[in-house]
């Protein structure tokens, strides 16, 4: 367990920052289709959170800036577009 994750309050919000955990965890291991599933996975929950009422404004606020900024780190992080070096 994290140290921030005593000053957690709710259910919800620990879901959130283990889907990131999880994006973080898999950029580091260079996984980048596993990156771009978990960052999905964090956009429905943040969704589904927010169209149940279980985040207030203010943590509805602040990860979504979460998502936006992981959707700029990862526009174009896949292994699709990537050159093999031997060509």
């Amino acid at each position: 367990m994290s140290f921030f994750q005593k000053f957690i309050k709710t259910k919800e919000e620990k879901e959130l920052l283990l889907s990131i955990e999880k994006i973080e965890m898999n950029m580091s291991n260079n996984y980048k289709d596993a990156a771009q599933m978990n960052l999905a996975e964090l956009e429905a929950k943040l969704s589904r959170f927010t169209e149940q009422g279980k985040l207030s404004d203010e943590l509805r606020e602040k990860y979504e800036s979460i998502v936006g900024t992981y959707r700029q780190k990862l526009k174009g992080y896949t292994h699709k577009d990537q050159k093999p070096y031997w060509t």
